[in-house]
């Protein structure tokens, strides 16, 4: 139960009250002005404890004990029966003889007033490539400029537009092992400066990439990214127009990254946040633990590939396995 905070009784307190005024050890009136409330509260007190004794002394619910105007149950589920066949608020009002108003309070009360909640929820759909390398997703995020004075830049439009600097985001589907980049900008020269980046990032360990994912950004649509990809031989897919949920592991990694390291501190300068992304990099990649990953880091997975997602041997945990995994390399 949430009391206000300038309550004056308590559910304690007014036991203690009722107490004392039945034991003669205080009246009322006293009692009151010991408390700072009325004479009427107090009696009101005590007449629910000699009616209901200590379970009186709660609060209680203030709506009425009989609504003889309340619409009724038959008319009710007669209102949800005709949203659940698409009518509109008005139509429906129009045939049971309610008002919109009502019917907008039974429809939300149910959990029908936008025609979304009608649709079935789709079920969840996770997938992962068997081995490192299999699909690579890309995506780019914009960061705010960090500078103790804002700077600003005049777009044609002629308004004053927040300078932006564009994160550029690399996230291996099996691993999840991740790379970043702060690009000026998000055009086709950006996103494939970016792409030999991250391509020669991830064979630099070993990590051959045969696809890719993106969006169907204009960038990522352009004849230069496409003879990259070409170049690179890599097979380039799309996600479905206006379904970010197809791109997920990115869209994730991107919440992570402007939560851990864009926006987890104060930063002078945009040049003292982008020294940090690469050793927030290497933490990610090395140390931070990973949910989908039994709580191992993305490297567990270059290092571990016997065991990429089933449970370590029932005497050595996941963390001891890597430790010694790590040992043998150092």
């Amino acid at each position: 139960m949430n009391i206000h905070k300038n309550a004056r009784l308590t559910p304690y307190l007014r036991v203690r009250i009722v107490e004392r005024v039945l034991a003669k050890q205080q009246t009322p009136r006293d009692a009151a002005a010991a408390c700072g409330v009325s004479l009427r509260t107090i009696h009101k007190w005590l007449a629910r404890y000699r009616s209901e004794g200590v379970a009186g002394l709660h609060d209680r619910s203030s709506r009425p004990h009989r609504s003889p105007r309340r619409t009724s149950r038959a008319l009710v589920e007669r209102v949800i029966s005709l949203r659940r066949q698409r009518w509109t608020g008005r139509h429906i009002a129009q045939a049971v003889g309610l008002s919109p108003a009502t019917i907008s309070r039974i429809l939300r009360r149910a959990g029908l007033n936008r025609i979304r909640d009608l649709e079935p929820a789709r079920p969840l759909r996770r997938y992962e490539h068997a081995a490192p390398g299999d699909l690579l997703h890309l995506d780019i995020s914009s960061a705010a400029s960090s500078a103790p004075v804002i700077r600003y830049r005049r777009s044609l439009s002629g308004q004053s537009r927040r300078w932006w600097e564009f994160v550029h985001v690399a996230i291996d589907d099996n691993s999840r092992l991740a790379f970043s980049q702060i690009l000026p900008d998000e055009r086709s020269h950006s996103a494939v400066a970016f792409l030999d980046a991250a391509v020669g990032y991830y064979r630099s360990l070993g990590v051959p990439i045969r696809r890719l994912l993106t969006d169907n950004g204009s960038c990522y649509r352009s004849r230069l990214f496409r003879d990259a990809c070409r170049r690179l031989g890599i097979r380039h897919r799309f996600t479905r127009p206006y379904t970010p949920r197809t791109n997920g592991k990115a869209e994730r990694f991107i919440q992570t990254a402007l939560r851990e390291w864009a926006y987890a501190r104060s930063y002078s300068s945009s040049q003292q946040r982008a020294a940090h992304l690469l050793p927030w990099l290497h933490h990610y990649n090395w140390h931070r633990p990973h949910a989908s990953l039994h709580y191992l880091p993305p490297f567990s997975r270059l290092l571990i590939p016997e065991q990429p997602l089933e449970a370590p041997p029932s005497r050595r945990g996941p963390a001891a396995v890597l430790r010694e995994v790590l040992a043998e390399f150092k």
